[in-house]
């Protein structure tokens, strides 16, 4: 439910603003389309937090410059004088001393990171299942700072589709099949499959090197480290999870090879660390790229990657090109708000424009009775 709040004394003159909750469905009007990036108007939300343990004893703006550092401690003071930092629903001073449970209102304008703006397109629609084609470099459902720009989110706002239950999840950059219960039933039968090991999982990756011909099986353990977002592969049993992936090799021009992979285990980042475990990592891969295996592909992941990326620009082309329509075209214009640390850019700060998908692609999910299929991405063809 949106709730409206009269503007305080900061600067922003007469009238309301309008504060959004999760329960806000996204709309189609939300989005706004620049140089192949999806994104999404700026927006005020009420984020809610309950203190913790480790939170009490601390003033509300130390509690905030030190455990949400994204902000400079300026904005923080001015965010409790005029309420846009709330304790229990009521305005406190700066040095208000935080209890535990107590809940803490952070009202702000939210900007969310753009997205390729490739089509969330629908595979088939069945009364309790629905499968996407999902881009690459959406998110699946919220999280982070992602909540409109989501699949979850664009499925609402375009096909007018909720709720929607995702049953397995693809990472953000990953492209290809997601399946999607219509309801919680379905989707608890779903997990359960997946659970019991009932489930045959497909991708395809486009790799360095020639892949060898012959079936490879990598049975590594895989330990991730959630500071570094990144996971390594353990040649030793006592670290890690336990995680199996078999390869198979389609088609290769010498330089590249798209590889069919099959995760008999689902741990974070698997396929993309086994293939580096095995001297063949995705060949766009900059976080699992060895230096030998990017030396060996430079030249030709450089062309790939132009040309994956030709329709979007960097990211002060993006800020430039949003400025310039903002004074063209009035109805893709957004409210400026002097408190936020994000104006007057159409993208938050700290974005990197020149994102670009993963060469990794779900194709195949099988179970009990069950097929999903879904296209190769045009990056498969090694023509």
């Amino acid at each position: 439910m949106t709730s409206k709040r009269k503007r305080g004394e900061e600067g922003m003159g007469e009238g309301e603003i309008v504060w959004q909750t999760p329960a806000n469905a996204p709309q189609r009007c939300d989005y706004i389309f620049h140089n192949g990036r999806r994104h999404v108007r700026p927006y005020y939300f009420e984020f809610i937090a309950h203190v913790k343990n480790r939170w009490a004893g601390k003033s509300i703006v130390d509690l905030f410059t030190e455990e949400f550092k994204g902000r400079p401690y300026e904005y923080y003071i001015d965010a409790v004088k005029c309420g846009r930092i709330q304790v229990d629903g009521e305005m406190v001073p700066t040095s208000y001393i935080v209890k535990t449970s107590q809940k803490i209102s952070h009202f702000l304008h939210r900007h969310e990171p753009p997205v390729m703006a490739l089509e969330v397109k629908i595979l088939k629609e069945e009364a309790d299942v629905l499968t996407v084609y999902k881009p690459a470099s959406v998110p699946v459902h919220p999280c982070g700072q992602y909540r409109k720009n989501t699949v979850v989110g664009i499925l609402q706002a375009e096909h007018g589709l909720a709720p929607l239950f995702p049953i397995h999840r693809l990472d953000r950059l990953v492209s290809g099949l997601l399946i999607i219960a219509r309801n919680a039933s379905k989707a608890d039968l779903f997990r359960q499959q997946i659970e019991s090991g009932l489930v045959k999982k497909q991708y395809i990756a486009r790799v360095v090197g020639m892949f060898p011909e012959e079936e490879q099986v990598v049975d590594v353990h895989i330990n991730y480290n959630a500071r570094e977002g990144r996971s390594t592969a353990e040649d030793t049993m006592a670290k890690g999870k336990a995680a199996q992936t078999k390869f198979t090799c389609i088609s290769s021009d010498g330089v590249h090879s798209i590889v069919l992979c099959e995760p008999v285990t689902g741990r974070t980042h698997q396929i993309r660390v086994h293939l580096q475990y095995t001297g063949y990592p995705i060949a766009n891969d900059a976080l699992y790229l060895t230096k030998v295996a990017s030396g060996r592909s430079v030249e030709k992941t450089t062309a790939d990657r132009a040309a994956a990326i030709s329709a979007c620009s960097t990211a002060h082309d993006i800020e430039e090109d949003c400025v310039s329509a903002r004074k063209e075209n009035s109805s893709e214009d957004f409210s400026i708000d002097p408190m936020c640390t994000n104006c007057p850019n159409l993208a938050p700060k700290g974005y990197d424009g020149e994102e670009e998908g993963l060469w990794l692609h779900c194709v195949r999910y099988s179970g009990p009775g069950w097929i999903y299929e879904c296209p190769y991405p045009e990056w498969a063809s090694l023509k």
